[in-house]
């Protein structure tokens, strides 16, 4: 077999060892997963009238409101799906497994793929999960076309897999599991500063440089403007220049850290 046979041979096996340890032991992702959704419904159903008065100029409509937080929650949920890679990568690193992975004759970049192709697949089915029950609670986007939600979710796809690399970098960075899991919090936090959940107009002046100039806002105005037909404007473009920097530099973090010598 050549090399990339290999490669994809054992990729393969380790993404399906990873999918396996997540169905037998869903009580992390589905932990994971309820953050996301509690803020959804606690926003919609008891902040929804009064941001919305705020946003809509004093007219309540939770309706609206309910588009408008969407696409931020979605994000959010890949923010909470990828903490468990990274928890799951420092489980493997401090325990041994990892050791005896390097004895064996597999080919060494099949483990990370395996943690990262996994930690993807994941996120996307939590984003459809609370997809669902945002649509369960009123959202709608009727005016997106095949196009626009094709664009959405790759869009998705691209910023899980930037996430993705980035805890897969802070799992092996980390001494145990407990520390990997405070280590990625931000990526729960950082959407709590962004555009989600209020404009950036709304903010005051020397807040805002923090909610701008960060990756989950341009990325949440970006799906606002394929779901909902706002204004992308240059958003588009920096949403997928933050993402394809952070899974560059997730990525160059993960492997020199996991070169070294095992924990």
């Amino acid at each position: 077999m050549s090399s990339l046979s290999l490669a994809a041979r054992d990729s393969t096996t380790m993404l399906r060892r990873n999918l396996l340890h997540a169905w037998r032991y869903p009580s992390g992702t589905l932990n994971l997963l309820l953050t996301p959704i509690m803020m959804l419904l606690l926003f919609v159903y008891i902040f929804g009238d009064a941001m919305s008065a705020g946003i809509g100029g004093g007219i309540a409509d939770r309706s609206e409101y309910i588009a408008y937080v969407v696409p931020g929650i979605l994000l959010m949920t890949i923010g909470s799906t990828v903490i468990g890679a990274a928890v799951s990568v420092s489980i493997d690193m401090t325990e041994g497994i990892i050791a005896r992975f390097r004895t064996i004759a597999i080919h060494r970049g099949s483990i990370l793929i395996g943690h990262v192709v996994g930690s993807v697949f994941q996120s996307i089915a939590s984003v459809i999960l609370v997809g669902a029950v945002a649509v369960a609670i009123g959202f709608r986007s009727t005016d997106a076309t095949a196009l626009e939600w094709l664009a959405a979710f790759g869009l998705l796809t691209l910023f899980a897999l930037a996430l993705t690399w980035i805890a897969v970098g802070m799992g092996m960075a980390s001494p145990n599991a407990e520390a990997a899991s405070n280590m990625a919090m931000p990526l729960i936090l950082l959407p709590l500063i962004s555009s989600a959940f209020t404009p950036i107009d709304a903010m005051p002046d020397w807040f805002r440089p923090i909610a701008e100039y960060q990756p989950f806002t341009p990325t949440i105005e970006t799906l606002r403007g394929l779901l909902l037909g706002t204004d992308i404007g240059h958003n588009g473009w920096i949403a997928v220049a933050w993402s394809i920097g952070l899974a560059a530099l997730g990525y160059r973090w993960s492997t020199t850290s996991f070169k070294r010598d095992p924990k």
